[in-house]
């Protein structure tokens, strides 16, 4: 590309496809072709766009109730809500929000990381579900920056 030079989409590959940005482990490139494949335009990308926004809404609200329930020490409700986001960032290929998503879940309903082993402490689970909770918005973050400029959202 010649200096100067302005370009708004992601590299071609060889057979002229657009190729995804290299997300590191944060997006799944397979799961998210998946979705990006339902486009009608690839410029305009309306229907995946509508799908990761929708996300956005959803993740902002759930934290607000994770929030409020980390207060209210309603670890059942938390486990739900770590079901619910689980569920909707799998779907968009989000790996490491899913991961920890699926964390809050197994300490909200009292187990441990990988919902196996029975925890008796709700203070523990509490205090576990505050970390994952912390380390989700995090990499929520991150992820949300990466597509709001895949998007070429000037919020990113």
């Amino acid at each position: 590309m010649a200096s100067g030079a302005h370009r708004s989409e992601a590299p071609e590959s060889e057979d002229g496809s657009t190729s995804l940005p290299d997300w590191g482990e944060s997006i799944d490139h397979t799961t998210f072709e998946q979705i990006l494949e339902m486009d009608d335009e690839e410029e305009e990308r309306e229907f995946s766009r509508s799908i990761v926004y929708g996300f956005f809404e959803q993740a902002e609200g759930t934290f607000k109730k994770m929030d409020s329930n980390l207060q209210k020490r309603d670890l059942a409700q938390l486990s739900s809500l770590g079901h619910f986001l689980k569920g909707s960032s799998a779907t968009l290929g989000l790996n490491k929000v899913k991961d920890h998503c699926e964390k809050i879940q197994h300490y909200g309903a009292r187990k441990d990381e990988t919902g196996t082993i029975d925890e008796h402490d709700d203070s523990k689970s509490l205090h576990r579900v505050e970390q994952a909770l912390a380390l989700l918005k995090a990499d929520y973050g991150d992820v949300e920056k990466k597509l709001r400029l895949f998007y070429h959202d000037s919020q990113a």
